[in-house]
């Protein structure tokens, strides 16, 4: 089980989720969740119970390391979401499409 501080992380991973989603980088949860082999409907879990404690460093990792999301935002909530807006602009990850 989650602490309060890890169900804030958790809501963040989410929030920047949603945010890639929207900017159409990511194209579905299920296509994050086989590009990064995080196990089928981990996602699900996750979202309708924030405190279970199944979140995975590895997934925080690949926001920060392919998508530009601040890892200071990721796990204390200061800051932008995104490094810098250029950053997020001119990543060199595609969206993904399967």
């Amino acid at each position: 089980m989650q602490n309060p501080e890890g169900i804030k992380i958790v809501e963040r991973f989410f929030e920047a989720v949603y945010e890639l989603k929207a900017r159409k980088l990511i194209k579905s949860k299920r296509k994050f969740e086989e590009r990064y082999n995080i196990p089928h409907g981990a996602f699900g879990k996750l979202e309708n119970d924030k405190s279970r404690d199944i979140l995975q460093l590895s997934w925080l990792a690949s926001l920060v390391t392919d998508y530009g999301v601040s890892a200071d935002w990721l796990l204390t909530g200061r800051g932008n979401m995104f490094s810098t807006e250029n950053e997020v602009n001119d990543l060199p990850v595609r969206p993904i499409n399967f």
